[in-house]
């Protein structure tokens, strides 16, 4: 469903903000996107989870290798985590003014001089700068991902497209942690950045051969830094668009700090190899994909998409309570059945959340789709980067931490959910016309 001018500013909700530039121009909707595109925009969606997953089975080697305690070695993440933040809120402007093929490859080329860096790294100093720079330049493929899929779709198709997306990205954390760990079994955390930057390599050049031009030149914003500044002050001056943005923010910290904590938890405290953590999280995964497509396949056009992301995000809640029950001891003394089952609904539950949270924050936006791509990425990764550390402070030997911060983060994005988007006092564009198609 590609939906044209008019049907575009059909379903724009009528107080969405206005800029000037989008009051310039008006963008010509591309043909539907191909199946190389589609595959090429899931490879770079799926690149963070591949960068952060094939590291976590090593992340308490790291700690040994470098003799630095955990709470440092989480840092890498955070580092990381901070750069694709930052990173989104130059190139996703930098896409809106030159095109969205440019500043991707530039970014793709860093990404790879960086990440091989992080294989040299002497110290653990070291390897969080290389980190932190990595971040930086993958986030050019996170923010123009988002913006191309809103180059080419808007309303319900958009959050179909985002689901398909999630299917594709969705392989790279079932395989990255395998993948990971058998790295391991034939060299150590090194090897994961040598193999890292030959995928690196690899989608360098498929993004040069397979990802054309989606923003003519005549959608392009003339404005230097003053202009994205104004664009983002008056994108964030819309209520609900600033909800989504906090909601999906909130509820990617609260699955980063099981990405950041599961390493510990699982292999540490329950004694599980990195084999099985591997596999845990692959099944994890796999969860958070099939109810990512039951959401794209089934959900999205029956249902008001705001209804889909409520009952998403009061499953993570839920999930979320009865971890901190488990983890503090409530119950007795928990094994690792029931912590990975706890888990395993809270990442699955994402798939209704995150999906609709990007839809709905990007059908406000207009033109401006770089700009609103870099404020919801730079929001995600900056909630997840501050989620890190914390669950690392009560030590490396209780649970505890990482499901009060779990809870505390889903509890925020439904505040900001219920406060801000305010869905059942305002008429629902994409939901009325999922609703109007069905």
């Amino acid at each position: 469903m590609i939906i044209s001018p008019p049907g575009i500013m059909d379903l724009m909700p009528t107080d969405a903000p206005t800029t000037p530039a989008t009051d310039r121009h008006h963008i010509r909707t591309p043909a539907p996107a191909s199946l190389v595109v589609t595959l090429v925009l899931g490879a770079l969606t799926a690149l963070p989870p591949l960068s952060m997953d094939m590291y976590l089975p090593a992340l308490p080697e790291v700690t040994g290798a470098l003799r630095s305690p955990a709470a440092t070695v989480q840092l890498t993440l955070t580092a990381c985590l901070m750069g694709m933040a930052l990173g989104q809120l130059v190139v996703g402007p930098m896409s809106d003014k030159w095109g969205r093929r440019r500043p991707l490859l530039a970014g793709m080329v860093v990404y790879v001089i960086a990440t091989a860096a992080c294989a040299l790294a002497p110290g653990a100093g070291v390897l969080i700068g290389c980190r932190l720079v990595q971040g930086l330049a993958g986030a050019a493929g996170i923010v123009i991902a988002r913006a191309v899929v809103r180059d080419l779709y808007d309303g319900v198709a958009m959050a179909r497209f985002f689901s398909t997306l999630m299917l594709i990205s969705g392989v790279a954390p079932v395989v990255a942690p395998l993948i990971g760990g058998q790295v391991l079994r034939l060299t150590d955390w090194r090897g994961v950045f040598v193999v890292l930057t030959v995928v690196g390599v690899l989608l360098c050049l498929v993004v040069w051969r397979g990802i054309p031009e989606t923003l003519p030149p005549e959608g392009r914003h003339d404005g230097g830094v003053v202009q994205a500044l104004q664009t983002m002050r008056g994108l964030l001056a819309d209520r609900v668009f600033t909800g989504y943005v906090l909601a999906g923010g909130f509820s990617f910290a609260a699955l980063f700090a099981y990405i950041s904590a599961s390493p510990f938890v699982i292999q540490d405290i329950y004694h599980a190899s990195p084999q099985t953590f591997s596999l845990l999280f692959g099944l994890n995964s796999v969860g958070l994909v099939i109810v990512g497509q039951i959401n794209g396949k089934v959900l999205a056009g029956r249902f008001s998409l705001d209804v889909v992301l409520g009952i998403g995000l009061a499953v993570v809640t839920l999930a979320a309570v009865a971890l901190v029950l488990m983890t503090s001891g409530v119950f007795g003394r928990p094994g690792l059945v029931p912590v990975a089952a706890g888990l395993f609904v809270l990442m699955s539950a994402m798939g209704l959340a995150m999906p609709n949270t990007s839809a709905q924050a990007l059908m406000r936006s207009r033109n401006a789709a770089g700009s609103a791509s870099a404020l919801l990425g730079t929001s995600t990764f900056l909630l997840g980067a501050v989620a890190s550390p914390l669950v690392g402070m009560a030590g490396e030997h209780t649970a505890v931490p990482m499901a009060v911060v779990q809870l505390g983060c889903a509890l925020a994005a439904v505040v900001c959910f219920a406060g801000l988007c305010r869905p059942w006092l305002r008429k629902d564009a994409a939901g009325d016309a999922a609703g109007d198609a069905a």
